[in-house]
């Protein structure tokens, strides 16, 4: 005889993931971002992650609402951050100005081309995420620093002895990150450390930016990646750099001259490199990328039968190839759009066909390469402008095969902004899916569910290409970009968007710089063999990407990087000698967190503090004050880092 029955088990209360009001608060931190990113982008060339400190405040906010949970702290960070990193357009559109094609910025045209590649981007790296997120060693500085942010911010809730420790941790070097940074724009302090000096006849130099936020990402990415990017620092500022100065020797000022030297021609030389590297890549990941697809297949059937579990879910492949394909009817009217009534009319529809299969088959290689530099070193420091002056050199030269050059001033006009405006697309891709895999790694290590994720990716970009029109179409207005015509003594500098457009009209008009891009090929291609040489050895490898980024960015952005995989490799040595080895080591993985953290909120702030001034030093509390403010930025860094790590070792006692 049995017994009675015993009563079911309560079913779990639902977690609060996918929210409408976490969506309301994302799209609102995004008004908020882009519009920071694209006006300091346009201003000094810079933009800055912003998923940490949409974090930081999303977690602030939902704190005073019952229910909320880190899954919806995670949505939310997940709009703002495609969102904010969707600005990057800005280095591609404000060159349709430059060149006299655009008169100010058409509002559907230019949310038109952020919207498409935007979607195309998450579309793209979808896919991706099994390859380059789960089954793979890749470090997602900025995707962990993420996730461990909205851990402490979780457990806080809760108390106890770890999360004590771990919110102090970041309190502390968040602080400390935010003060100095606000000091560097007071100018009492260096904001970099840099010494140029003459070698031979040529000239080089030493530049160590004084960025606890470069400092943090380094603790995160590990030592391999390091010396690879201090690999790419030797070759182009130490051989490179002085080989071509070399050659044309300067008197005056030595480190304008190293500088020039660098944006003109090593610069090109790391875009060769990042090239070769790029296709190598892309050739490494092709397996697991196929892999990943057929697991995802097999996971959207699961998904409908046997069940799969929800940190397994992605968005179905038949929505991914459906809206990828219903993406590319916009992309054929705009460009339609573009070509109707010029000198290119009479080639439209063929033109269309052949550029929809450039940013369907680009846009894929773009997403895969990106996707990886991403996660080798995060979405701040990944090149994303390197892989725009690909784009451009490959979509102008598609323009060329077709319609060779000479066509005169009308026809190359037109070509150079068709160039611009299928590059926005392609680079829409490679901001987006240079963004979503680290937000990928930081679900994954937060156990959200990956296609909630990716809707809320894909709505962040609708957030995104809603507010960047209206932004460039003000700052056009207010202050115009420099070079195009009629141009003001205030007219912002929009480096990378002149640069980009410079090299469209350079391969339309057959005058790019192609020896130096040739150079970094081959050293590419020497790079390559060197690392697959060290992985049979079973020594560290150097990966060739890392490498490339090393030559292509400035030494500002990259040595201190270095410094920072340095110190984190013997802090996490000391940390194997502790009892509790993956708890000392989270402590460093915060302190460096908080580095990023301090650094970025302050970016937002700064950025509408510039805005209101309306120059780009409104801090300044002195002038010519060089020599004494680079030994004091100097001494005080190294002294703010000690102190932080040796307080974490106290915390971890």
């Amino acid at each position: 005889m049995t017994g009675p029955a015993s009563p079911a088990a309560p079913a779990p209360t639902p977690v609060a993931e996918l929210t409408l009001r976490g969506i309301l608060l994302g799209g609102a931190i995004t008004l908020l971002f882009t519009a920071a990113n694209v006006y300091l982008g346009l201003k000094i060339g810079l933009t800055f992650a912003t998923s940490i400190p949409a974090a930081v405040i999303s977690m602030a906010v939902l704190r005073a609402f019952r229910g909320s949970s880190i899954l919806e702290n995670n949505i939310v960070q997940t709009v703002a951050s495609a969102a904010g990193t969707l600005a990057a357009i800005i280095f591609v559109l404000p060159g349709l100005v430059m060149v006299g094609y655009w008169q100010g910025f058409p509002f559907l045209t230019t949310a038109a081309v952020t919207a498409t590649g935007g979607v195309l981007g998450v579309m793209f790296s979808v896919p991706l995420r099994r390859a380059l997120v789960v089954d793979t060693d890749l470090p997602y500085p900025e995707g962990r620093a993420a996730a461990e942010v909205l851990k402490v911010g979780e457990e806080s809730r809760h108390g106890g002895a770890e999360s004590v420790k771990g919110m102090s941790a970041i309190l502390a070097s968040t602080l400390a990150s935010a003060g100095f940074a606000i000091l560097t724009q007071t100018k009492l302090i260096a904001a970099e450390a840099a010494t140029f000096f003459r070698v031979g006849a040529g000239a080089t130099g030493v530049v160590g930016g004084l960025s606890f936020a470069l400092l943090g990402a380094g603790h995160l990415i590990g030592l391999s990646a390091g010396l690879a990017i201090l690999a790419g620092v030797a070759i182009g500022w130490w051989i490179v750099l002085p080989i071509l100065t070399a050659a044309a020797p300067q008197a005056g000022d030595v480190a304008q001259w190293a500088n020039t030297v660098f944006r003109n021609d090593v610069r090109f030389f790391g875009a060769g490199v990042i090239g070769v590297a790029a296709i190598w890549t892309l050739i490494r990941i092709a397996g697991p990328v196929a892999g990943g697809l057929r697991a995802s297949l097999a996971a959207s059937r699961g998904a409908r039968g046997a069940g799969v579990a929800l940190e397994e879910r992605d968005l179905p492949f038949a929505a991914i190839a459906g809206g990828t394909l219903a993406v590319l009817v916009p992309i054929a009217l705009l460009l339609h759009g573009v070509l109707a009534g010029g000198p290119l009319a009479g080639s439209a529809w063929l033109l269309i066909a052949a550029s929809l299969l450039f940013v369907l088959v680009v846009g894929l290689v773009i997403a895969a390469v990106c996707g990886y530099m991403a996660g080798l070193i995060g979405a701040s420091n990944s090149p994303v402008s390197g892989i725009g002056i690909l784009s451009v050199i490959a979509a102008s030269l598609m323009l060329v095969g077709w319609f060779g050059r000479g066509g005169g001033a009308q026809e190359t006009s037109a070509l150079v902004a068709y160039a611009l405006i299928v590059t926005g697309i392609v680079f829409g891709v490679a901001t987006i899916s240079n963004d979503n895999l680290q937000d990928l790694k930081t679900g994954q290590l937060v156990g959200a569910t990956p296609w909630k994720q990716q809707v809320a990716l894909v709505i962040g970009v609708g957030f995104g290409s809603l507010v960047v029109p209206p932004v460039l179409q003000l700052l056009y207005t207010s202050f115009g970009f420099a070079g195009m015509p009629g141009a003001g003594p205030n007219a912002l500098a929009a480096p990378q968007a002149a640069l980009i457009s410079a090299l469209a009209q350079g391969v339309l008009g057959g005058d790019l710089n192609w020896t130096m891009i040739g150079w970094g090929a081959a050293v590419g291609a020497g790079i390559i063999a060197v690392d697959e040489l060290l992985g049979r050895m079973g020594r560290m490898r150097l990966p060739p990407l890392g490498v490339g980024l090393g030559i292509y960015l400035p030494m500002s952005a990259t040595l201190t990087v270095v410094v920072g995989t340095v110190i984190g490799h013997f802090y996490d040595r000391w940390a194997d000698g502790r009892a509790d080895v993956e708890g000392v080591k989270r402590l460093g993985v915060l302190t460096a967190t908080g580095m990023i953290v301090g650094e970025s909120l302050w970016n937002v702030v700064f950025a509408g503090i510039v805005y209101e001034a309306g120059n780009d030093a409104p801090l300044a509390l002195v002038d010519g004050f060089e020599t004494p403010a680079l030994v004091a930025g100097t001494l005080l860094f190294a002294a703010v880092a000690a102190w932080l790590y040796h307080g974490t070792r106290r915390l971890a006692a």
